[in-house]
């Protein structure tokens, strides 16, 4: 009995110089790998126009269901996006995404990417569904120039051309 209560005194002993590891959570962050897929984010043009040209294909994507995508089309008086269309509502239940990254790969317009913020959590189950206001980034952090196919499709087509039978 005393012989494992000495080897359990040297053990004590033997870590009472060393560092802690324990990491002081909301004072200091611990950094994530550069894979990590976090929260979700919806991204815009340096113009401040959004990427996301409501094609759903994310949605269709998503092995889980988590993700609501209602496009709307856009007006000459009202270009959200390029394009015919912009995502209206965008939603996704962060509940049931089981961040696998396959919206990110299926967005044409690499519109939604999964960031590495990890600090999730939720009081109620209406709160962890992210709207298209809580997803979308402000119009001054916008990166990067819209492709020049999205940019030719804010032209009006010619009219079709006319066959005689």
């Amino acid at each position: 009995m005393i012989g494992q209560l000495l080897k359990g005194l040297r053990t004590t002993f033997g870590y009472i110089f060393t560092q802690p590891v324990t990491v002081q959570y909301p004072e200091v962050k611990r950094p994530v790998r550069e894979r990590f897929r976090g929260r979700h984010e919806l991204k815009r043009f340096a113009d401040g126009k959004e990427r996301c040209i409501g094609c759903s294909l994310c949605a269709a994507a998503c092995p889980a269901d988590a993700i609501l995508v209602v496009p709307a089309e856009n007006t000459p008086d009202h270009q959200v996006s390029y394009g015919e269309r912009y995502a209206a509502t965008y939603e996704i239940n962060m509940l049931r995404c089981i961040f696998c990254g396959y919206c990110e790969d299926a967005c044409p317009t690499n519109a939604i990417v999964l960031e590495h913020q990890y600090e999730l959590s939720f009081y109620d189950r209406r709160d962890s569904i992210y709207t298209k206001e809580m997803l979308l980034v402000r119009e001054d952090q916008g990166h990067g120039d819209p492709p020049p196919i999205l940019s030719q499709l804010e032209r009006r087509p010619s009219p079709p051309a006319q066959i005689d039978l």
